[in-house]
């Protein structure tokens, strides 16, 4: 099923159920009033909330809503728990160059993973409010995230994946200029992380087929920045550590409240062993800007991509095998905070 937020001034938002097409979407207060509530008893309340997305979809729905991206919030406003992994280590390894930082080998077995404020998520279609686009490196990072049931501290690889309840896609936004700073202090991101955006809707495991399979999502993520395509690369190659492999990881010390998000960090391929190519040049692009920097850098001596500045652009969605868009789209403007 398919699932979606609607801002109606409240912090948690109207939890609505969405059809397949994400043309309409039908509220669901009888059930859960807000996503949180629904995941806090998901094995009661599923069942009856894909009773109204199978009878939405059927059309036995006397007066559903269009569906309007636009009005919604991200699928969960504000989360227990947001943990952004680095499964892609072609991604890692790219921005660790960028930095003249040297990774370590064991960054192909252990996993990378920090953790971001989840008390501000933004809209998937809010702007992105910074005081300054002068040397803090905006840049944007399309990602792909799961939503988990409660997980028990400790548990195995092979268990955490059945903890997954369901997917969307994220923009991390990221600030480049920032990062090399906060990381020289040993304690790791905060300022550098500003407020995430989710994807409109979240959908079940079910939805995707059989593209969802060994914990990785076989379909290309694609982003645009300012209208035009920046990088399509498959979320299932290349994904050195899976979904349940992040879910365990992060559950190592400490149990995940339903509801817990666990992202899979940029997205991110390589061809023929070398890192992907542009889109311009027939390869499959980039999903943030830093890695085209960063080949520009080994290519030519410098970066000539710009970071994001005030105006700039950023969409990001996936399709299916058969094109139909699943999850919405993450469409965002780089905007001048009022308060600067």
């Amino acid at each position: 099923m398919k699932l979606a937020t609607l801002k109606d001034g409240s912090r948690d938002g109207q939890l609505v159920v969405v059809a397949r097409d994400l043309k309409t979407c039908a509220p669901v207060p009888a059930i859960a009033k807000t996503l949180q509530a629904a995941l806090d008893d998901w094995d009661v309340l599923a069942p009856r909330l894909e009773s109204a997305y199978s009878e939405l979809n059927a059309g036995n729905v006397s007066d559903p809503m269009l569906f309007d991206q636009s009005e919604c919030a991200s699928p969960l406003p504000r989360s227990y728990q947001w943990a952004d992994g680095s499964a892609y280590v072609n991604h890692v390894e790219l921005v660790r160059k960028a930095r003249n930082a040297e990774m370590p080998e064991t960054f192909w077995t252990d996993p990378l993973m920090y953790q971001g404020g989840s008390d501000t998520f933004l809209g998937p279609q809010d702007d992105i409010v910074m005081p300054t686009d002068d040397g803090w490196g905006i840049d944007y990072e399309a990602e792909i995230a799961v939503i988990t049931s409660d997980v028990p501290m400790g548990i195995s690889v092979d268990d955490a994946g059945k903890h997954v309840r369901l997917l969307m896609l994220v923009n991390d936004v990221s600030l480049r200029g920032l990062i090399p700073g906060e990381l020289a202090k040993g304690f790791g991101f905060f300022q550098a992380k500003p407020s995430s955006a989710f994807s409109p809707v979240a959908v079940t495991p079910d939805e995707l087929g059989d593209t969802w399979r060994g914990g990785k999502v076989h379909l290309p993520l694609r982003s645009y920045l300012n209208g035009t395509k920046f990088g399509e690369p498959d979320a299932g190659v290349d994904m050195t550590f899976n979904f349940p492999t992040l879910i365990a990881h992060a559950a190592k010390t400490r149990p995940l409240g339903a509801g817990a998000i666990i992202g899979s960090g940029t997205v991110s391929n390589k061809l023929d062993g070398e890192p992907g190519k542009p889109i311009s040049e027939g390869g499959v692009g980039y999903s943030c800007i830093a890695e085209i920097r960063m080949i520009e850098t080994i290519n030519d001596g410098a970066p000539k991509t710009p970071f994001m500045k005030f105006g700039d652009t950023v969409r990001i969605e996936m399709a299916d095998e058969q094109g139909n868009d699943i999850f919405g789209s993450i469409d965002q403007v780089v905007k001048q905070y009022p308060g600067a």
